[in-house]
This record gives structure tokens, sequence and C-alpha cells, in this order.
């Protein structure tokens, strides 16, 4: 049996021992972060009703016009910024902070410092 295991699978699993003790409620929903080798995605889910609120990602059409020749972290940046705005304009001031199982440097700190700079509290 190997015991190898693929970074994938390890953050999938962190990120299902985090999410058996978070959940998103109507009034502070979760906002959930996912990052690929090139783009950076996140949103603000309602758990109970099973919808998301709001969302953000680096292949936005408004973003990717900003976002073009910018380093990671500095896109990063952007979604969070415009995730807090859209959060705003719906009326969403509190989120549980889901980090996905990804630890909490670059990109992921990055998104969620400009979420709280936005006015988003968690």
């Amino acid at each position: 049996m190997s015991t190898n295991k693929s970074r994938s699978s390890a953050r999938e699993r962190r990120h299902i021992r985090v999410r058996k003790h978070l959940a998103g409620t109507p009034e502070r929903p979760r906002l959930n972060v996912f990052r690929s080798v090139a783009e950076i995605y996140a949103q603000v889910i309602d758990d109970e009703a099973g919808h998301t609120l709001v969302s953000a990602s680096s292949i936005d059409h408004e973003l990717r016009a900003k976002a073009a020749g910018l380093k990671k972290t500095e896109q990063a940046r952007l979604v969070g910024k415009a995730l807090a705005e859209r959060a705003k304009a719906q009326g969403i001031q509190k989120v549980v902070f889901d980090r996905g199982g990804y630890r909490y440097i670059g990109r992921v700190k990055a998104l969620a410092d400009a979420a709280r700079e936005g006015g988003l509290e968690f």
C-alpha cells in the first residue's frame, strides 16, 4: 500500500476536516476561496439555502482587464476588493472565512486582507 499522497488530496482532506465545523448562514454566509495554479476564485455562500450569493474571480470580464500584467498576489487583492464591493451591494457585512484547506499565506492572505479593507468583517 502506497503512503504517498498528492498535495491536492491532502488539501481536500484538510478542507473536509475544517468544513465539519464551519457553515454559512443567511446572517453570516461563508466566504470560500479556491486557488488554482493560474487563477483565484472566491464566492460568498449561504449553506442553508445552498446558494452562491456573490462571486468574484480573476477570470471575470471586468477584472480581467485590470489584472492584465499584474502578479498573482496583486490579482488576488483585486478579486478580494471586488468581492467585498459586490457583497456590500447585496447587504452582506459579516462572513465566515473558509480558506479551502490552503495555507493562510500569499494569494489567500492577500484576498482576505483586501476583502477586509473593502468592508467585510471576519
